[in-house]
């Protein structure tokens, strides 16, 4: 019966994570784009200038800073899927999925700028200063009583992806490699990280995001250097690389060795599905963590756009040059994670797993901590704000429980209810489009930019 379950729920996924999906949240981006002019190149300095803290304003309400907020809802986007997503990307649809997934990053720029945007001027503020925004408060807010359904259907999705795909696969994961690699016992992982999960945790968003503003420049300058430090041994192959990309970007991989074939199709599916599986553009779910930031919405939405950069087109754009240069992908047997950490120990022997299984680890953990924090936001929106409390120690359990069990089951729903979360929150960007627009063009105006 359990594996009929698991096998059911898996082919749910792959329903809600179909064609459909992928190229909606596509065309979704490219409408942005164009609607807003090209944001994600016309805002990119400014975006950057906010960050630096040029634009700060102590008066502005929120809880946390520009750096803080970018570097919490980082904190989710860039996990698993830079190293093992993009592996699988490449070992299921050859070098020209990179492409698409440049293509998918640089559009989901401006989908992030957009719903962002929406988080910000649509949060409700508590009368002791606590913020709670995202696509749930932005329909209910915005948008009439008749689209509420919308709002809690987001909200539950909210909550169960953060037991699954934002809980339970991450420190599934962290075990399994720490387990492989040092071999430390699955539930000794699994009691480490709900500590320190805990300690996190009670201290909130604020706690949160000085976490994620130390944890994130750190592992991903370890991250970068090592795959940098690859690409540097292996320069002379670079360009061959390159144009191999753009080739089969457009006309699919011709069987090599190991590797099958793949069509043109299969490329762009690929590419693109694996983009938005990372960077989470159009999910709406790094909107709830930069709803807490002390900004005002357009701004905040600039300093949004930078995600999609940073996690796509900066880190799992490495992460696939590395595994194109090294040959990594043509390893008959060896996919995911331990792709890119072949690729790694081909170059630095034993040091260079260590680095993937740093990484991992960090990279993972930083995930959990930032769904626990969206987690909240349904459970404020659902329940209340006084059961948020016994929220975080059921997700604390629900670490352990993900350390010492694959629980295929639970995954898959969380999962397909991940993709789904995409549905209420492009429903309510394309309705609200036109205020994100007059607000822009008064920001812009008052910015003289």
């Amino acid at each position: 019966m359990l594996e009929t379950l698991e096998y059911l729920t898996g082919e749910f996924v792959g329903i809600v994570w179909g064609l459909p999906l992928v190229f909606g949240l596509c065309f979704s981006g490219i409408f942005f784009t164009v609607y807003f002019g090209f944001p994600q190149i016309r805002l990119f300095k400014h975006a950057i200038q906010i960050v630096s803290g040029k634009f700060d304003k102590p008066e502005d309400k929120g809880e946390i800073s520009h750096f803080q907020a970018l570097c919490a809802a980082l904190s989710a986007t860039v996990g698993l899927g830079n190293i093992a997503g993009v592996a699988v990307a490449i070992s299921l649809g050859g070098p020209g999925a990179v492409f698409w997934l440049w293509v998918a990053g640089f559009i989901g720029m401006a989908t992030k700028f957009t719903e962002v945007s929406l988080a910000l001027k649509y949060r409700t503020v508590t009368d002791k200063g606590t913020t709670h925004g995202g696509p749930m408060f932005t329909i209910k807010n915005a948008l009439s009583k008749k689209f509420a359904p919308l709002a809690f259907a987001y909200a539950f999705f909210v909550i169960l992806s953060s037991f699954g795909a934002g809980n339970m696969f991450q420190s599934n994961q962290m075990a399994s490699i720490l387990n492989a690699s040092i071999d430390i016992p699955k539930w000794a992982s699994g009691l480490v990280f709900c500590v320190f999960a805990f300690l996190i945790l009670i201290g909130g968003i604020k706690r949160i995001g000085k976490f994620a503003e130390k944890l994130v420049p750190t592992m991903v300058f370890v991250y970068v250097a090592g795959a940098l430090g690859i690409l540097i041994m292996r320069y002379e192959l670079i360009p061959g690389i390159f144009v191999q990309i753009l080739t089969d970007a457009f006309s699919g991989t011709a069987a090599v060795g190991g590797f099958a074939g793949v069509a043109f199709k299969e490329v762009v599916v690929m590419g693109i599905r694996r983009a938005t599986f990372s960077n989470e553009a159009g999910m709406g779910s790094s909107a709830m963590a930069h709803s807490a930031a002390k900004s005002t919405p357009i701004q905040e939405g600039v300093v949004a756009l930078l995600e999609p950069f940073i996690d796509t087109v900066v880190i799992c754009s490495i992460t696939a040059l590395a595994l194109l240069a090294t040959g990594a992908w043509h390893q008959a047997g060896v996919a995911g994670s331990e792709m890119t950490a072949w690729a790694f120990e081909n170059v630095y022997g034993v040091f260079g797993r260590g680095i993937v299984t740093l990484t991992v680890t960090l990279f993972a953990f930083s995930t959990i901590i930032s769904w626990s924090y969206y987690g909240e936001q349904g459970v404020t929106f659902v329940f209340g704000e006084k059961y948020i409390p016994a929220y975080r120690y059921i997700f604390i359990i629900f670490i352990f429980l993900g350390a010492i069990a694959q629980l295929n089951l639970v995954i898959n729903i969380s999962d397909a209810v991940y993709g789904m979360l995409a549905i209420p929150n492009l429903i309510a960007t394309y309705f609200l489009v036109g205020v994100v627009k007059k607000d822009l063009k008064i920001y812009k105006d008052n910015m003289k930019l």
